[in-house]
């Protein structure tokens, strides 16, 4: 007799089911006659309606400058060429400069500061303000923690911002490293990635090869003190050499395994 109450499930499970529990990518979904099932469809649907939100969402600034200055930071405002989202999306290059407004408030911020600075960093919205808006904060505070000595300017809120907008505002106010904190460009399971790139000497003109990254900054992917630790490492280094970019090498794996097989922690 048929069992009316537990009918048999349409869904065909895919042998390698087992191994989804590796990984987020989208393997082993099984199927449904000869589509897929329900469930994995609704919930590719929903990651791509939220990466694309990533995208247009607004960078909530008012809310970050409340959170940095209660963190203890100084903060400063800056807006790139690009007079609104649209402009971003299709002319890379607006993103790239500061507009005259922004670069008339660093330029009279630096003459007024008693000294230049050995690091800025810049939190910038980039293709997600998910990212700037949610790691931005926890990771220049373990920054601050580590970097005894060295003279930190004011974080600088940027918008409507591609990564070498960072060189712009480095060179106005006289940085000998820019940091660039920027909204990666999201994915299907990770619309709130941050990625960190940072330059030494930072000027208008600078090219991708003077300046490195460190990239998937989130706690599902590379963490807050291992993101610090790394960052550390290379403004260390990029100190020392007086360099950035491709002849500047991150050996720092090596040292974070050997932290944490020795159980160091990672973060002061």
């Amino acid at each position: 007799m048929a069992d009316f109450d537990n009918p048999p499930s349409s869904v065909s499970i895919n042998p390698w089911d087992a191994l989804r529990r590796f990984t987020n990518a989208r393997i082993a979904l099984g199927r449904a006659g000869s589509s897929l099932p329900t469930a994995p469809l609704l919930a590719f649907n929903l990651s791509h309606a939220q990466a694309r939100d990533a995208v247009h969402q607004p960078l909530d600034v008012a809310a970050l400058h409340a959170s940095l200055r209660a963190a203890g930071f100084d903060t400063l405002d800056a807006e790139s060429a690009a007079p609104d989202r649209d402009h971003y999306l299709r002319r890379p290059d607006l993103g790239r400069k500061l507009n005259d407004e922004s670069a008339a408030r660093l330029r009279d911020y630096a003459a007024a500061a008693p000294a230049a600075f050995d690091i800025v960093f810049v939190v910038a919205d980039g293709l997600s303000a998910y990212a700037a808006a949610g790691h931005a904060v926890p990771l220049l505070e373990r920054m601050r923690a580590k970097m005894t000595g060295v003279s930190i300017g004011p974080i600088v809120i940027a918008r409507q911002a591609r990564v070498a907008l960072g060189d712009g505002i480095g060179e106005l106010l006289r940085a000998r490293i820019v940091v660039m904190l920027i909204g990666e460009r999201p994915g299907l399971s990770s619309p709130d990635s941050l990625g960190i790139y940072l330059t030494y000497e930072p000027r208008i003109g600078k090219s991708d090869a003077e300046r490195n990254c460190i990239s998937n900054v989130r706690p599902e992917g590379l963490g807050y003190d291992a993101a610090a630790f790394k960052l550390h490492y290379l403004l260390t280094e990029a100190t020392r050499l007086k360099l950035t970019g491709v002849k500047l090498k991150d050996d720092s794996d090596m040292l974070l395994q050997a932290a944490r097989v020795s159980g160091s922690a990672l973060a002061p």
